[in-house]
C-alpha cells in the first residue's frame, strides 16, 4: 500500500525548507535593519511633532495667562489712580455740596448740587462771592453770599436796602427784600472775618440773626461755581 503521507511530507520538504527561511536572529536583524531604522525615525519624528504640539500649547497657555495678567494688572492701576486723583481733587481742589434749603432762592433752589472750589488765599474773595463754610454755632456747612468784607460797615435797613461803607449795594439776585424788620441793623466786620446773606432776604437764617455774626477765614470751604444737578439747571454761578 502506497503512504500518501510520506509523499506530501516529501512535497513540504522541497516545497518550504525552514533553514533555508529562517535564517539566524542576527541575520534577519541585519537585512531588515533599514526596516527598523525607518520606524525608529518614524518614532522620533512623531515623538518631535508631540513635542513641538506640547510647546505650542504651552506657550500659548503662558501667552494667555501673560496676557490675562497684565490686563488685570493695567485694570488695577487704572481703578487705584482714578480713586486717588479722586481723592486728591476732593481734598485740595473741588468737592460737591447740596442745597438743602430756600436761603439761597432763587440762585440755588432746593435739591441742586454744586461743584465747590477749594479756597485758600483771602485776596480771592470778593463782595458777591457764594461761599460755603462751616458755622461753629451750627456745627455744619452753611452756604451763603458775601456781602462785608473785613473792616467794612454794614447797615440792612428795615426796608431791606443793604448799605456798605456809606453806598447801597446792588442786588439783582435778590428778588424778595426782608421789609418786616422794624429797625436797621448795623455791623462793623471785624479783621479776617467776613458777613453773609441769604438771597432769600425774607427766608434766610444768616449773619443778621446769628449769635456771632461774622464767619472767620478759617472756616470758609470754597466757592460755589457751577449747579451741575439736575441738568435742566447746568449754569455756572456769579
Amino acid at each position: 500500500m502506497h503512504n500518501y503521507k510520506d509523499d506530501r511530507d516529501d512535497d513540504k520538504e522541497e516545497i518550504f525548507d525552514e533553514e533555508e527561511f529562517y535564517d539566524d536572529d542576527d541575520d534577519v536583524k541585519e537585512k531588515y535593519a533599514y526596516l527598523l531604522e525607518d520606524e525608529d525615525e518614524d518614532d522620533k519624528e512623531n515623538n518631535d511633532l508631540d513635542d513641538i504640539k506640547e510647546n505650542k500649547r504651552s506657550k500659548r497657555g503662558n501667552k494667555r495667562r501673560g496676557s490675562f495678567l497684565s490686563t488685570l494688572l493695567e485694570w488695577s492701576i487704572t481703578i487705584v489712580a482714578a480713586l486717588l486723583i479722586s481723592f486728591l481733587i476732593n481734598k485740595f481742589l473741588i468737592f460737591k455740596v447740596y442745597i438743602p434749603s430756600e436761603s439761597m432762592y432763587p440762585t440755588l433752589k432746593v435739591k441742586d448740587q454744586l461743584f465747590v472750589t477749594k479756597m485758600y488765599s483771602r485776596d480771592s474773595i470778593q463782595r458777591g462771592d457764594v461761599l460755603v463754610f462751616f458755622s461753629k454755632e451750627f456745627n455744619e456747612l452753611l452756604i451763603k453770599r458775601v456781602i462785608g468784607l473785613p473792616g467794612d460797615d454794614i447797615i440792612v435797613k428795615a426796608s431791606g436796602e443793604v448799605i456798605v461803607n456809606g453806598e447801597v449795594l446792588k442786588e439783582d439776585y435778590v428778588v424778595q427784600k426782608d421789609d418786616t424788620a422794624i429797625f436797621d441793623l448795623e455791623f462793623k466786620v471785624p479783621e479776617d472775618e467776613y458777613f453773609f446773606l441769604g438771597d432769600n432776604r425774607a427766608n434766610s437764617l444768616d449773619s443778621r440773626y446769628w449769635n456771632d455774626p461774622y464767619i472767620d477765614f478759617e472756616d470758609i470751604r470754597g466757592e460755589a461755581r457751577v449747579i451741575i444737578y439736575p441738568f435742566s439747571r447746568i449754569r455756572i454761578l456769579k
